[in-house]
């Protein structure tokens, strides 16, 4: 294919920066406006146009897919093989040049790469070596800390020892990682890229040489790099002007993993000859999307700047919805999402976006309620992840001592000293006798044959299910879990993690009390289980069904972080209250908030043609009932791009409308209620009645409190009073 042909049907910023001279070039590409296309095409036309050999490309990104469509559109474009051509992911390129160069690395010639759950694995065993306490010493803590170090470009030889305990004892443990993984010849993740700049520093004549050997080097998403990625980079482009990036600081959003929105700032002064084109026509949002998304990120004070536009037309307003409460958020979802499908809409082209992982619960057990086949996408299902499987494992435990598939998974989590040898005496007696592994642990006690120290290790674990099945007889479903939760020191363990899943852990655990509370366990009444056992069941029934597969047509659930790079039609951006979005972490950090506001940005700009945008005037939180304002993104929203709306209903009856006023409404639960009634609520106190709408349990009232302010409430949950 001509390429110069196909350079016709990009608008002139693209041309621009497909078409210029050899040189460092920063390519501000915004949400939806092509930035794959442009870097595909700037590739084909240096190979076809100013004939730089195909073997000369470097060109980096950050996932397999994202190379490998590369790989594709390239080949479609040129009628080439790209096998010649290093396109690749950071960590995969830093594989292929350590492949080649081992000797020099100072790595065996069969080294082999670890995952992080090998790492983690490595890890504990190191911790057991050097007899430390996991307790204190968590092996997810030590491996966040190892790894941030050498994103950091930093060697355990190049930490100075302090008057610090603590970190004294971190660094031993680096330098003992280093030394095993040497000796093993293992290379983790975070050690790919640190070995690969340390060769290329270290050895003067390689560098030369594949300075050399990459004429043109060019980065997709580039505000991701972190530190040494960008290291290594300049490395390889130190003195030449060929470094081609791509980026939009606007979507940096992965802070907390190690990236530097200062690597897209900084670009400017380290490659002084540069040249910045912005790509500002976005080809996926409407004018209305675009506007609001442009006036909220404009509010970021540390950013280069562009303003996104199309000649698609302005489409519909957004839709902004205030909710009585998290529930009332799911059902209006929910609805929404009935609809479009009844009027011809895919499902697979519907998103809900949310900021925690904890939000997933209630919309994945609304879709179940409504038949509607759903996807977490990018992570695990509410009860399929690691914390609430632990802790719903305590919860079979208890109900049925002799469950081994629940004994076996938390006997030592979190860890208690019970070691493999005493775990495998367990199994065998258990399975020469045919016991439980309850009873064979009962038995292997009576026995006396073990240490002190395994015996009473084995005690402790046994009195805390037993102490926890009699506290819990008497107690309500919600209470009993709260108390496993509690006393079974899950919390405790999570809370000691460090990084991004830490926190999410501990709220994820907090939600399962929630979801124990909000459990409707009268739908079974007919069956001969408690509450606890219907729980445990429902758990059970959920994580095994209604997981749509990829490539089925399903609605797709995920955390604004796994949405960046996706785009759907119909998007449902959940959650926008303060303290959850942005996060109470970040609203006292101007960085962190910013970060917050790019996330927002981002979640918006993922919609098409539809955006809902929706919160909650009350949300049940992590365990805790919260009263929260609204975000302060929805008032950096432009007014006439979106509009307020409410569930429609076939009873609304207003206040100040003499249309609702002669409305006849059917007897419902709520009809006691009219507009001007003066009402009591136990929190908010004495208001007035304006609206009322909806029927049966989602019949709802909007109070004006004399001190709250106007709010909508669910009249089933009220519990409203006359005065």
């Amino acid at each position: 294919m001509d390429v110069t042909s196909v350079i016709e049907s990009l608008n002139s910023a693209q041309r621009s920066a497909v078409t210029a001279p050899a040189q460092a070039m920063l390519v501000l590409a915004g949400a939806g406006s092509g930035k794959t296309r442009v870097l595909v095409h700037r590739i084909a036309w240096q190979i076809q146009v100013l004939g730089v050999p195909a073997q000369s490309i470097l060109a980096v990104t950050f996932t397999n897919k994202a190379a490998m469509e590369m790989r594709n559109r390239i080949e479609d474009l040129l009628s080439i093989s790209t096998r010649s051509m290093w396109i690749g992911t950071f960590h995969g390129l830093a594989h292929r040049l350590l492949r080649r160069h081992a000797e020099q690395a100072k790595l065996p010639a069969t080294f082999q790469v670890i995952d992080s759950d090998d790492q983690l694995r490595l890890i504990k065993r190191l911790l057991k070596n050097l007899n430390l306490d996991e307790a204190q010493w968590p092996a997810k803590q030590i491996q966040w800390y190892i790894n941030a170090q050498k994103e950091e470009g930093q060697r355990a030889k190049h930490q100075q020892p302090s008057f610090d305990l603590y970190q004294n004892q971190l660094l031993i443990i680096y330098k003992a990682y280093e030394d095993i993984c040497q000796r093993s010849g293992l290379v983790d993740f975070a050690e790919l890229l640190l070995r690969v700049h340390e060769l290329l520093r270290d050895d003067l004549e390689l560098l030369t040489f594949y300075q050399q050997r990459f004429s043109q080097v060019h980065v997709d998403e580039f505000q991701d790099t972190n530190t040494i990625q960008y290291a290594w980079l300049r490395l390889l482009t130190q003195n030449r002007d060929n470094l081609f990036v791509v980026g939009d600081d606007d979507q940096s959003i992965y802070g907390w993993r190690g990236a530097k929105i200062e690597n897209i700032h900084n670009f400017q002064k380290q490659y002084p000859n540069h040249q910045v084109i912005r790509l500002e026509q976005n080809y996926r949002s409407t004018g209305h999307i675009l506007k609001a998304a442009n006036n909220l990120i404009a509010h970021n004070q540390s950013r280069m700047g562009k303003e996104l536009w199309t000649d698609a037309g302005d489409g519909e307003l957004i839709s902004l919805y205030s909710a009585f409460n998290e529930q009332d958020e799911a059902y209006f979802v929910v609805e929404k999402i009935r609809a479009w499908v009844q009027d011809g809409g895919l499902r697979e082209d519907v998103a809900i976006l949310y900021r925690s992982n904890a939000q997933s619960r209630l919309f994945e057990e609304r879709l179940i309620s409504a038949a509607i086949p759903y996807r977490v996408y990018g992570g695990l299902r509410f009860f399929e992840r690691m914390e609430i499987k632990n802790a719903l494992a305590y919860l079979r435990l208890i109900s049925n001592h002799h469950d081994d598939s629940a004994f076996e998974r938390v006997i030592n989590t979190p860890t208690r000293g019970i070691g493999v040898k005493t775990l495998e005496d367990i199994r065998t007696i258990a399975r020469e006798q045919t016991l439980s592994l309850w009873q064979a642990t009962v038995y292997l006690l009576q026995q006396n044959n073990l240490s002190a120290r395994s015996a009473n290790a084995l005690k402790t674990f046994l009195m805390l299910i037993k102490n926890l099945a009699t506290e819990c007889t008497d107690l309500e479903l919600f209470e009993q879990v709260k108390r496993v939760v509690e006393r079974s020191g899950l919390i405790e363990l999570y809370k000691k993690e460090q990084g991004d899943k830490s926190e999410a852990r501990v709220e994820n655990l907090e939600e399962l009390v929630n979801a124990a509370r909000l459990f409707d366990f009268e739908q079974d009444a007919g069956e001969a289980l408690n509450p606890l056992d219907l729980f445990l069941a429902h758990a059970t029934l959920e994580s095994g069904e209604m997981q749509g597969e990829t490539f089925e047509d399903c609605v797709q659930l995920m955390t604004l972080h796994a949405a960046k790079g996706l785009e759907f039609k119909l998007v449902f951006l959940v959650g926008l209250e303060e303290g959850l979005f942005p996060s109470q972490q970040s609203v006292d950090d101007v960085g962190r908030l910013e970060e917050e506001r790019r996330l927002c940005y981002v979640g918006m700009t993922r919609a098409m043609q539809h955006l809902y945008i929706s919160y909650a005037e009350s949300r049940r939180l992590y365990g805790r009932d919260t009263y929260p304002r609204p975000s302060r993104f929805l008032r950096e929203l432009p007014t006439h791009s979106f509009q307020e709306v409410r569930m429609r209903a076939n009873v609304n009856r207003s206040v100040s409308t003499p249309k609702a006023k002669s409305v006849s409404p059917s007897l419902t639960s709520g009809q006691s209620y009219q507009p001007g009634q003066q009402v009591s609520h136990p929190k908010f106190g004495a208001g007035v009645i304006l609206q009322i709408e909806g029927e049966g349990t989602q019949e709802r009232v909007q109070i004006n409190f004399k001190t709250a302010g106007v709010k909508w409430l669910m009249i089933a949950y009220a519990h409203l009073q006359l005065s």
